[in-house]
């Protein structure tokens, strides 16, 4: 399959330069299978994290979405995936622990991050996660036109539309899951 890349650039099964640009295969077939648009992205392994990645490709901030996984301290099996815009905070005190129904909610670390989703830190999505691991989402992003989501690894990103997070199970559209920073 070949999809349009930035710029015009077409790039087969995902490929294409500044990294592999190629993302797991449970990932591809759930985009294939979502009959919306989409485009896969290469992207640089060390310009994966959001900051360095939106300056890089020249991606508004607004559109980077972050995967974040929170748990609860107290029972590392109680966690959730927060999907949240790079240009808010993640609610973790309030919103998120009292979602979880915790007396402390943490960032998950990346060993647990790997552990979870499969994925790495800079590269998770909520396309293609194992069952059981909830996902909410910030609703402000259900406004955007598009957004750009880890592609599974750190050398791919992923051009969707928010309602890919429609088609996923176990997910939520949150409000004040996050607020914009100051």
């Amino acid at each position: 399959m070949a999809v349009t890349g930035r710029n015009g650039a077409i790039m087969q099964n995902g490929s294409g330069e500044n990294g592999s640009g190629e993302t797991l295969p449970a990932i591809q077939a759930a985009l294939a299978a979502s009959g919306l648009a989409f485009e896969i992205w290469p992207c640089d392994d060390d310009l994966a994290d959001t900051a360095a990645f939106c300056a890089h490709y020249q991606v508004p901030p607004e559109n980077s979405v972050n995967a974040i996984l929170v748990r609860d301290k107290a029972d590392g099996d109680n966690h959730a995936l927060c999907m949240v815009p790079a240009t808010h905070r993640l609610d973790v005190n309030k919103t998120v622990r009292k979602r979880l129904g915790a007396k402390k909610a943490s960032f998950a670390t990346p060993d647990e991050t790997r552990a979870i989703t499969g994925m790495e830190i800079g590269g998770v999505t909520p396309i293609g996660l194992p069952a059981g691991v909830r996902v909410w989402v910030e609703e402000s992003v259900m406004g955007l036109d598009y957004i750009i989501l880890g592609g599974g690894n750190r050398t791919s990103k992923l051009k969707v539309p928010p309602g890919i997070f429609l088609q996923i199970a176990d997910c939520e559209i949150v409000a004040e899951l996050a607020r914009p920073r100051d």
